[in-house]
């Protein structure tokens, strides 16, 4: 029998991400436009608070309801196009960085073990998402269009990570 814990985590979660996901910054490049979104500081951050085991089911959750036809994507996308277009692998990153992220939380020093948990999982992402770039496009437009206009709004996602957690902490430790 399910639990409410079980069926919270992970709802709130894909909420949660699904809702980060409409938070867009746009950035030209050259002559096209590469949104940034709010998804990998969502993810990484519901990996760290939940847990291996429910932040990856949320993040799962998240991609197949996507997939299945909820446009709960960036700027309202959905359907198994965007998993097998140029953002596939970064959805697909997203449950490895919440796995990341996941094995970090619970973990002392609390400031020392966000950042790992962000920096490493914000690196699988950029891995598999820049990964399928290359693979459809080459390396050199792969690295343009997937790690070099975002490499510095993921170093702010990993401190806002970081800062939320420490706020979070802050307040759990008060309610004790």
């Amino acid at each position: 029998m399910p639990t409410f814990s079980s069926i919270l985590k992970p709802l709130s979660g894909l909420v949660f991400i699904a809702l980060c996901a409409q938070i867009t910054i746009n950035l030209p490049v050259g002559e096209t436009m590469i949104p940034v979104t709010g998804q990998t500081f969502a993810v990484l951050l519901v990996g760290y608070l939940f847990g291996i085991k429910w932040g990856m089911v949320a993040v799962v959750f998240y991609v197949l309801l996507g997939i299945m036809g909820l446009p709960i994507f960036a700027d309202g996308k959905t359907g198994i196009e965007v998993l097998w277009g140029g953002s596939g692998g970064y959805l697909i990153g997203f449950v490895a960085g919440a796995v990341i992220a996941g094995f970090f939380s619970n973990k002392k020093p609390i400031l020392w073990n966000a950042l790992l948990a962000m920096t490493f999982g914000t690196i699988a992402i950029l891995l598999f998402g820049v990964g399928r770039l290359i693979q459809l496009y080459g390396l050199e437009k792969g690295l343009a269009y997937g790690f070099y206009p975002f490499w510095k709004g993921a170093i702010i996602k990993i401190f806002l990570g970081v800062i939320t957690v420490w706020f979070i902490e802050r307040i759990k430790s008060v309610f004790k």
